[in-house]
């Protein structure tokens, strides 16, 4: 019989395989739950088992069509498996269903920078910015899209009003000794950490935390954390 704390706990620990076995049990005896399928999907992503992983969003759509979360993460693993006009089409889909949420054009616009649409990037990291002006995380990958460009000065001033929001000053400033610059910032892409390895959490806590990415900017990190990112070091000069 699985645990589904263990299995949370190993995939917190980057322990896939091992996550693996315990949510493959746990749907043995609850082949019934969604979010068990909607779990393992992410493990078998993180596994580089993408096939798999899109078997299950097959399922979990198929049984709740109308889920822009369920869509948003189908379409991610549609691009790993290079399947870039159907993942478009299911990031146009998750966005129609949920446009309020400026999280579904950050994530579009990670996608179109990702495939080359550099315009179509910066016009929904900048229609996420003008529904959410405190996201640094959408103002720092639209500078990175407009330096690609070759926009210089409007890159440095994307990059100064990211660091802005959190609170990083530069290298001829005093800074925290918790920032570190090459690594600046990157609580913002990952999940919560629990305290002490004797807490954990319970099914249904975890699963709000993890409903959050989809709907959060301070959690939406498990889009990111699929195709690597992180806040840029450096500032680019005007030309």
């Amino acid at each position: 019989m699985g645990n589904f704390d263990i299995g949370v706990g190993y995939f917190k620990e980057g322990k896939f395989d091992l996550a693996l076995e315990e949510i493959n049990a746990c749907i043995t005896n609850d082949n019934k739950n969604s979010e068990l399928y909607f779990f393992r999907a992410r493990v078998y992503s993180r596994l580089g088992k993408f096939e798999l992983a899109l078997e299950d969003f097959d399922y979990l759509t198929a049984s709740e069509p109308y889920n822009p979360s369920y869509i948003s993460d189908r379409a991610v693993v549609l691009h790993l498996l290079k399947r870039n006009e159907e993942a478009a089409v299911e990031f146009d889909r998750a966005l129609n269903l949920e446009p309020s949420n400026p999280y579904r054009y950050s994530s579009r616009a990670y996608f179109k920078d990702r495939i080359g649409d550099f315009q179509g990037a910066i016009d929904d990291y900048t229609k996420a910015i003008e529904m959410d002006p405190e996201d640094a995380v959408a103002y720092n990958n639209r500078g990175m899209v407009e330096e690609k460009m070759g926009y210089l000065s409007r890159a440095k001033k994307s990059f100064e009003i990211a660091d802005d929001l959190v609170g990083y000053k530069s290298s001829q400033q005093a800074k925290p000794e918790s920032i570190d610059n090459s690594e600046k910032n990157k609580a913002t892409f990952s999940m919560p950490k629990q305290e002490n390895a004797a807490s954990k959490v319970s099914f249904e806590s975890y699963f709000n935390v993890f409903k959050k990415i989809f709907t959060d900017k301070s959690t939406w990190s498990e889009f990111v954390d699929f195709i690597g990112s992180g806040f840029k070091s450096k500032t680019p000069k005007d030309s």
